[in-house]
């Protein structure tokens, strides 16, 4: 009976919703954390009996045909890029980008990684880094000689020093957009890497066209909706239930043929 093989497909590609929900629920106050989302597909079909087939001597065609399908099966997980609120925190070195784009960050083995997750620091060499330490690209470097730290929303950065009135400008903020951003792959960490299916960066600078603008003082919120990722929980449940009433409806028929005398 395919039955049985066929729902267990479908309580497999249920388990696999759930872990993709429970994910994004656990995220939602991670910053910049884009939600995910399971896509499925359905498995091969059993062909029975082939739409178009003969059906007489006198050329009668089959109109539809049998076809028995075998189950479902995860397709992707996509990540959604949407944008998240902005929620302002006042610290100056906060900065979300609204619309397009990622931050630059090296990794310690150099490998150019990219996060959406603005909430930098600054090392004791004076290089403004991540929450761990990777350094934000092109590598600026804030002296301590300034009094306050001003970068705009083509991320300039600036510093105002006691004693000139004129701001001195000590780098530029790269921003980096993607042809595919589902392509990227996540590694923890709010970040990314560049995959064959994100295809290459393509650096600029805040508000050019395809590129967002940078705001300062401000961190993006994970963009997880609770009521969504609840409903979606509850429909998974629902279908995860259905596929094993089926494999029990299954069981037992096969248990009523094998009694038979």
């Amino acid at each position: 009976m395919r039955a049985l093989a066929t729902a267990a497909t479908g309580m497999h590609a249920q388990e696999l919703n759930v872990e993709v929900i429970s994910h994004n629920l656990a995220n939602m106050n991670t910053i910049s954390f884009k939600r995910q989302r399971a896509e499925f597909e359905d498995l091969i079909y059993q062909n029975m009996q082939s739409a178009g087939a003969n059906s007489s001597d006198s050329g009668t065609i089959v109109p539809t045909g049998v076809q028995v399908g075998l189950g479902v099966q995860a397709g992707s997980i996509y990540r959604n890029y949407e944008q998240g609120s902005m929620e302002e925190t006042g610290n100056k070195l906060d900065l979300g980008i609204s619309g397009r784009g990622f931050f630059h960050v090296q990794l310690p083995n150099g490998q150019s990684a990219y996060t959406r997750a603005g909430n930098f620091a600054v090392s004791p060499d004076g290089l403004l880094v991540t929450q761990d330490g990777y350094q934000v690209m092109p590598g600026i470097t804030i002296n301590n000689e300034g009094r306050e730290i001003v970068i705009n929303k083509e991320g300039q950065v600036q510093i105002l020093v006691d004693g000139d009135p004129a701001p001195q400008l000590v780098g530029q903020l790269e921003l980096v957009t993607f042809v595919n951003e589902g392509g990227l792959t996540a590694i923890g960490d709010n970040l990314h890497l560049e995959t064959a299916a994100s295809g290459a960066p393509n650096t600029g600078i805040g508000g050019q066209i395809g590129f967002g603008t940078v705001r300062q003082g401000f961190i993006e919120r994970s963009n997880v909706d609770a009521v969504t990722e609840v409903t979606a929980l509850i429909q998974a449940q629902r279908a995860y239930e259905m596929n094993a009433r089926v494999i029990s409806a299954a069981d037992e028929m096969m248990a009523a043929s094998s009694n038979l005398r």
